[in-house]
């Protein structure tokens, strides 16, 4: 039985390095490091709730030291968590929704921010982005084929995803291999353009399969510098 969720104003957040998470997505996490231990035990002790926010910082920037957060992240729920003998746990968090990161309140014992909710706009009828929602699936099982990957749990999982934007969020989260574009994705709100750039980064990537399976001719791929 779903339960009704109210967003809170503040929630915790994990601030990670080439990240995006999105909503609908299951996302596995170690937590080892101490404030995030003592994070964990506060949300599973209220609400379940906390945000992953991608790190705005390019990797060896100096800002890098104090994780300035994206401007959009997601918040989730924590839907299954087991405590490790060592004091780590391994929990699987559902994203919920898109928020705004407004502004960090504290960083000690761990960073809590304040968020504002952001809703998805259809940004064209149904049927234009179901058309798209075809075109993505078209897409993905042909990068699939051209990059010899086995099919997976998220593919046959998508075939059941009728919803454009659960459907671009999911695969993004789970198939998108740029971690800029994913971000770009994230904080797009109208799902037609969220399709449409989606779109255009899986035809980028197929070429560039094309491409390499041009330049590789017969040899495998641990003997491509040969060519």
């Amino acid at each position: 039985m779903e339960m009704e969720i109210t967003l809170p104003d503040a929630v915790p957040v994990m601030t990670l390095p080439n990240t995006a998470f999105f909503p609908q997505a299951l996302m596995p996490l170690r937590i080892f490091e101490p404030r995030y231990r003592q994070m964990l035990r506060d949300v599973l002790a209220t609400n379940r709730l906390f945000a992953i926010a991608g790190l705005k910082a390019e990797p060896g920037d100096p800002s890098d030291a104090f994780e300035t957060p994206h401007r959009v992240a997601t918040v989730g729920i924590v839907r299954a968590c087991q405590k490790n003998d060592d004091g780590t746990s391994h929990l699987l968090l559902q994203g919920l929704c898109r928020v705004e990161v407004v502004s960090i309140l504290r960083d000690e014992p761990y960073r809590q921010i304040q968020v504002r909710a952001l809703a998805s706009q259809p940004g064209a009828t149904n049927d234009e982005n179901q058309a798209l929602r075809r075109e993505l699936a078209r897409l993905l099982n042909v990068k699939r084929k051209l990059a010899a990957a086995p099919t997976d749990e998220i593919a046959s999982f998508l075939k059941t995803v009728e919803d454009p934007e659960a459907f671009v969020d999911i695969a993004a989260f789970s198939l998108c291999e740029d971690a800029r574009l994913k971000q770009t994705l994230l904080e797009t709100l109208d799902v037609h353009r969220r399709l449409e750039l989606f779109r255009r980064g899986l035809r980028t990537e197929i070429e560039d399969l094309k491409l390499r399976r041009k330049l590789q001719g017969d040899l495998p791929d641990d003997q491509i510098s040969r060519n």
